[in-house]
């Protein structure tokens, strides 16, 4: 991806970065495994017993690894786990879809649940040139009234330096029970001084829903602000989604708002049963929000519930290349119900359902199970959702920070043309996996 793709992914992404790998490219039903952590597994297999491959054996990958760790001329370089997880990676890659697919245990050890909360001290992080940089302090948070600041570069935890950390390293040192405290030796962007801090962790829950749009306040292209038009940006679905849009949906309708602009780009998807719940509350009872299709072509339908808040005020849904899963079953319910047009860019394609499998070596094996179709019957997975308005942010619209995809939205609820003519921009590859960020 090209440097203004990678901009392009993030930008309007309106309050960057918490994001949960756990159950960011999908809906997932969690299945125990044994517990315990164990080294590196034996795969090979008896060839003579009813369990092995016909035509392969696995006890081949641990010959290769004996002959490369033997042989080959560079063999610093050769790491056993690395080689594991890639092992791993390459079988689930011959599946076409991507909701199979394997998480490592440091992932799933940095990751945020569907509840929404985590234990710590309230800041999102990045590895950046080598750096572990504070991407933004979480809003009343331990980090934020501790005098943390968005690009403070961490030197220290605990007094241990960040040389050669890893950003899943970072958030692992940093995050620890509620009630306990980290030491943490930061250098401010501004000013350069260096400062060290002592943080009492505690739980943080991560918000998924905000009013507040990018830049402040919602203004059309022609720079004019719109009070007559509500915005609420969805990050994911979680445990407390529900009842944060429910609030947000009520405000939006006793302030009279006559148009709604639902901000659904860079959401990687979440909990199903929240996903409907918030469908319910556009929709009229009895319709169609999505249908379920396992291995055997059993289907289930799932229907919309009477008593939703927002039933009649217009609605414009905001999606980009990044929006995936629940966002896409949505974003369809919505289009497919005529409550609802799109605008922005084609959706991601990820629609199935996942079954986590918690592995010995502490990562876990999702595995899709069904598939999604919308309400017109359309498959999402691999296909993705059509905006009925394409649009798309080019160089310029980066270089210069201006969310047309938004102007274009508030054109659509109130009738105008601010929206600037704009260069075409040349047609990206589909993204293969969803953006993911981790929380301290």
């Amino acid at each position: 991806m090209s440097i203004k793709a990678a901009q392009a992914a993030v930008f309007g992404l309106l309050a960057v970065s918490v994001v949960v790998l756990v159950f960011a490219v999908g809906y997932v039903v969690g299945v125990r495994g044994e517990d315990g952590a164990a080294p590196l597994p034996d795969v090979s297999v008896d060839p003579g017993s009813s369990d092995s491959p016909s035509d392969a054996d696995f006890a081949n990958l641990n010959q290769i690894f004996e002959i490369l760790q033997d042989k080959y001329v560079d063999p610093d370089i050769i790491d056993r786990e690395t080689q594991y997880q890639q092992a791993i990676n390459g079988m689930l890659e011959t599946f076409p879809d991507r909701g199979t697919f394997y998480v490592d245990p440091q992932t799933v050890a940095t990751s945020i649940g569907p509840s929404g909360k985590f234990d710590g001290i309230g800041a999102t992080v990045a590895s950046q040139n080598g750096d572990i940089v504070i991407v933004a302090p979480i809003e009343d948070t331990p980090a934020e009234r501790a005098g943390v600041l968005p690009g403070d570069i961490i030197l220290e935890v605990d007094g241990e330096s960040t040389d050669g950390w890893t950003q899943e390293k970072a958030v692992l040192k940093i995050r620890g029970p509620a009630g306990t405290t980290v030491r943490i030796k930061l250098r401010h962007a501004e000013s350069g001084e260096e400062v060290t801090l002592e943080i009492e962790r505690d739980e943080i829950k991560v918000k998924s829903v905000t009013t507040q749009p990018p830049g402040g306040s919602l203004q059309d292209g022609s720079g004019a602000d719109i009070t007559d038009l509500g915005y609420i940006y969805l990050r994911e679905f979680t445990e407390p989604s529900k009842e944060e849009m429910q609030q947000a949906l009520r405000d939006a309708v006793a302030s009279g708002k006559k148009g709604l602009i639902l901000d659904l780009r860079n959401n990687p998807g979440g909990l199903l049963r929240t996903t409907i719940d918030i469908a319910d509350e556009f929709l009229e009872g009895d319709k169609v929000v999505l249908t379920e299709r396992d291995r055997d072509g059993s289907e289930q339908v799932y229907k919309s519930k009477d008593g939703g808040i927002a039933l009649d005020i217009p609605v414009v849904i905001l999606m980009n290349r990044f929006s995936a899963s629940g966002s896409e079953v949505l974003a369809a319910a919505l289009q497919d119900n005529g409550r609802a047009q799109l605008v922005g860019e084609k959706s991601f394609g990820k629609g199935t359902v996942n079954i986590s499998n918690d592995l010995d070596d502490g990562g876990q094996l999702y595995v899709s199970v069904a598939k999604w179709l919308t309400p017109n019957g359309t498959q999402i997975d691999g296909v993705g959702i059509r905006p009925d308005i394409n649009i798309q942010l080019n160089d310029e619209d980066i270089d210069l920070r201006r969310d047309v995809q938004l102007w274009k939205a508030i054109d659509v609820l109130r009738g105008t043309d601010f929206t600037p003519p704009r260069t075409p921009v040349a047609a990206s590859e589909t993204p293969q996996a969803t953006p993911t960020r981790a929380g301290g």
